[in-house]
């Protein structure tokens, strides 16, 4: 049985502990708040036995296998670091962190103290997306020449002092959604060797929108991410061949279409829970094969991510008060 601790109690921490509940062999002991109120109405919750009113005590309280990070993505490099000192091993909700140094200091850390260390892109576990990839990898639509992949959500009358659009907090679309499409991108078709983006700010200095062309040797990809709108969030990814489109919203799809040969196939892979089942699985086979990394998503993919997401900020002028 893998015993997990949680370590910040929103809503994706929530959503995280109900899909727990439905894995085998895995199972919610600890939780941690910066308010010891609100950690031990969470374990009540979700019947985790430990409640903490400070993340170094579950760090430091040896009571379970694996530290869940669900805080805000300014505190993502810190605390991993804090928890892999103490021996824990780490899932980090995405991004890693917020630039490609914090990844990279994050990713020795956990060398060093010999610990397990994965970017929680749930995204790349999703059955449908595993199953597209496989499709890409084996020609299935010929060679890939065009991939088009957006996620935008209007968020423009959210509390300003909140995550997406605080910029002491790293807001914007970017890091927050604006991570998906690249990662389609770069799972699809590996690192572009050109990239052109464009941005437009909020009034509190967040970008709001950011539209990204990925250039290849024989492919483009045409992303977009926003809080100022909606979007469709149906991935395209076209080949020589045929076209495959993950349904939306495709970063948590259940399934997908392929159009070849004039003929149009609707398939429906499903999923477990809200999707983070996947890769819950994931890292529990990881700790249970005793691997400090895992093969579909590692370090240097993580590194890789932060170094696109860098270069498209340096393009757009995107940069946070603390760095």
């Amino acid at each position: 049985m893998i015993k997990w601790g949680i370590v910040g109690a929103g809503n994706i921490a929530h959503s995280f502990s109900k899909d727990l509940a439905l894995v085998n062999d895995g199972k919610l002991v600890s939780v941690a708040s910066r308010s010891l109120q609100k950690a031990q109405d969470f374990a009540n919750e979700y019947g985790a036995p430990n409640a903490y009113g400070s993340y170094e005590k579950l760090f430091n309280s040896k009571t379970v296998d694996v530290i869940y990070l669900a805080t805000p993505h300014t505190s993502h490099a810190d605390l991993s670091i804090a928890a892999m000192k103490a021996g824990n091993a780490v899932l980090c909700e995405k991004p890693m962190g917020v630039n490609k140094s914090e990844v990279e200091q994050m990713v020795a850390v956990a060398k060093e103290n010999n610990v397990f260390l994965m970017e929680a892109l749930w995204t790349r576990f999703n059955p449908t997306i595993k199953k597209v990839k496989e499709l890409v990898d084996n020609g299935t639509i010929g060679d890939i020449g065009y991939l088009h992949a957006d996620f935008a959500f209007y968020a423009l009358d959210r509390d300003e002092n909140g995550r997406l659009l605080n910029p002491d907090l790293a807001g914007g679309s970017l890091l927050d959604i604006g991570i998906y499409p690249i990662f389609l991108a770069y799972l699809m078709l590996g690192m572009p060797k050109d990239i052109k983006a464009s941005a437009n700010f909020y009034k509190t200095g967040v970008e709001m929108q950011c539209s990204m062309i990925f250039n290849y040797d024989n492919a483009q990809a045409i992303l977009y991410s926003g809080l100022n709108s909606n979007s469709e969030k149906k991935a395209e990814i076209a080949g020589s061949e045929g076209s495959i489109f993950i349904h939306p919203r495709w970063h948590e799809t259940t399934g997908y279409t392929i159009e070849k040969d004039g003929e149009s196939t609707s398939n429906e892979v499903g999923k477990r829970g809200k999707g983070y089942v996947h890769e819950i699985e994931e890292v529990q086979e990881c700790l249970a094969s005793g691997k400090k990394q895992s093969d579909s998503w590692s370090h240097q993919n993580s590194l890789d991510l932060i170094e696109i997401m860098d270069s498209v900020r340096k393009l757009t002028g995107i940069v946070f008060p603390f760095e």
